[in-house]
């Protein structure tokens, strides 16, 4: 689980330091992160719709970008519906 850790954070990291803040995703890093990075579990990830509408979900102070606490929740609920936790 360690180095799945490590993974996520260094690939967050990677993508959210192309366009600005590294500690932050834009919508755009956000966009390129899903769709190279999560192809199969983010259906129809390069339509801009359904980014802004995934972002708007997990962007909880609405400043239009992604802190690793705020992507952390869509790895929590990718990961509980792979495993079968979602209800």
């Amino acid at each position: 689980m360690e180095a799945a850790i490590g993974t996520l954070v260094s690939q967050f990291k990677s993508y959210a330091g192309k366009d600005g803040s590294c500690s932050t995703l834009s919508k755009e890093e956000f966009q390129h992160l899903v769709t190279t990075q999560l192809p199969n579990y983010v259906k129809n990830a390069s339509d801009p719709v359904v980014i802004e509408e995934l972002m708007g979900s997990l962007d909880q102070n609405n400043d239009g970008e992604l802190t690793f606490s705020e992507f952390w929740q869509l790895i929590g609920k990718l990961a509980s519906k792979q495993g079968g936790f979602s209800e």
